[in-house]
């Protein structure tokens, strides 16, 4: 005989990608409705679902893109709404719910673990806790000294509010989001701010290199101090991750800043007319924002088409792994180079510093690519068939929102109903990443791998 019907217990058993997935999802529409009751908006009036679902899609993938003006639309209540969005989403609902754990004396379970490992872009479940409980206090502390520089700026211009202001605007840039509440063209009138532009710069970077290359430089640091190594030994004791982080975001910075400048200094609709110094700052600020953080100090409609089409390669490229950026980030950018690089060369393996890179990451990384150009095309022949606008405003606004960067050419406050649950859908599937939506939609084989392999066969490629 049977179990009673009350006593059947129903268990489904999603693994940590699908369970990542349900949870942003989770936070998107929990988000959203927050954001529809009438106390969020300024008016008082409730505003329409469909708004609401958009803002708090672009928040928690920290995207930036609006439909709504964040200053005038939305009240203190909205606004506070909004900016926990963009830290839970930035830093990730488990890495939150995780420190919370650890302040409760909680222990961590082996599925939470796993969760967390999937979250943080990890390839073992070692350290993990501390590692979780290490980003959220420096993100704490990274966050709070940026609103403190830029306090100094608002607050005098603000008074009170301009205290909710710089921590508000140190919130979205660490977080790669680009929401703002100036209440113009983003920070626009900051362009000659030398003390805004920088905080802002530094904020973005270092939400977009990655947790785990913070600890390794700052372990390489440690050892340097213990055994005073020289400069060159402790950047050789970084990891192969941290190296090519760094040097690959040094060269996507200064590159694009050269461009920038020479490319937008003879356009009088942006910079042509300002000083040295603001052209400079302009053209650094442009070239750090661009790849996604999604503010600008320069018209971006005015931009030169050279100009556009580097700022949607940048946005494709994006920021590096286990970080609050978006893209397809540069490490699997840079994976790639070497592997043309080993072949060009004659090379079986894929090699830098000294080191072998697996088959089986050069085969992510592709996949990475493969996937997210297929995503990009499809949204902008969507786009294309429901949207008035240029082909270029139109591909500008499908690589911003998969690549969760904000920028736009001013199409999105025009976008029709299909096209903001598809940019919404786009947002979505940008900051949880290609490879991880895919590995939540199919199911992986539990059989064991077994030694048998298929004879192989050569095909004609290039």
């Amino acid at each position: 005989m049977g179990k009673p019907w009350n006593t059947i217990k129903f268990e489904i058993r999603l693994s940590p990608t699908q369970t990542l997935v349900l949870g942003f999802f989770a936070l998107i529409i929990i988000g959203s409705l927050l954001l529809t009751l009438p106390i969020a908006s300024a008016d008082g009036q409730s505003i329409s679902y469909i708004n609401a679902l958009f803002t708090s899609t672009s928040a928690v993938c920290v995207t930036g893109l609006v439909v709504v003006n964040t200053l005038e639309q939305w009240s203190m209540f909205g606004k506070i709404i909004i900016l926990l969005l963009i830290q839970v989403g930035g830093l990730g609902f488990m890495t939150l719910a995780t420190s919370l754990f650890i302040l409760m004396g909680r222990k961590i379970r082996l599925k939470e673990r796993l969760i967390i490992q999937e979250a943080l872009n990890q390839y073992t479940l070692s350290g993990l806790v501390r590692l979780t409980k290490n980003v959220f206090l420096g993100t704490l502390l990274i966050e709070g000294i940026g609103a403190l520089f830029l306090s100094i700026r608002f607050i005098p211009k603000y008074g009170v509010e301009g205290i909710f202001k710089a921590i508000f605007h140190s919130i979205s840039a660490f977080c790669n989001a680009g929401f703002d509440i100036i209440g113009t063209s983003s920070l626009s009138p900051y362009i000659g701010d030398v003390l805004v532009n920088f905080t802002i710069m530094m904020l973005i970077i270092l939400g977009g290199i990655g947790f785990t290359v913070w600890l390794d430089v700052i372990r390489a640091a440690k050892n340097k101090a213990k055994k005073k190594y020289g400069l060159v030994r402790t950047i050789k004791k970084l990891t192969l991750h941290t190296k090519l982080v760094l040097i690959l975001t040094m060269l996507f910075i200064i590159i694009p800043f050269i461009v920038f400048f020479i490319v937008e200094s003879i356009n009088t609709d942006t910079l042509g007319q300002l000083s040295l110094g603001r052209k400079l700052l302009g053209s650094l600020f442009q070239s750090v924002t661009t790849r996604t953080a999604g503010f600008n100090t320069m018209p971006l409609a005015q931009m030169s088409h050279a100009s556009k089409f580097l700022t949607i390669i940048l946005m494709v490229i994006g920021g590096s792994p286990a970080g609050t950026a978006g893209g397809i980030k540069t490490v699997t950018i840079g994976v790639l180079i070497l592997a043309v690089r080993s072949v060009m060369k004659g090379k079986d393996e894929t090699e830098a510093f000294n080191r072998t890179i697996p088959n089986s990451v050069v085969k992510k990384a592709l996949a990475v690519i493969i996937i997210s150009i297929s995503v990009i095309i499809s949204v902008t022949m969507l786009l294309s068939l429901t949207e008035t606008g240029s082909f270029m405003d139109i591909f500008f606004e499908s690589v911003s929102a998969f690549a969760t960067v904000g920028l736009s050419l001013g199409l999105t406050s025009s976008l029709t109903t299909f096209g903001k649950l598809i940019i919404c859908l786009t947002m979505f599937i940008g900051r949880l990443g290609p490879v991880t939506m895919v590995a939540a939609m199919t199911r992986r084989s539990n059989m064991k791998k077994t030694s048998v392999k298929n004879a192989e066969e050569k095909v004609m490629v290039g």
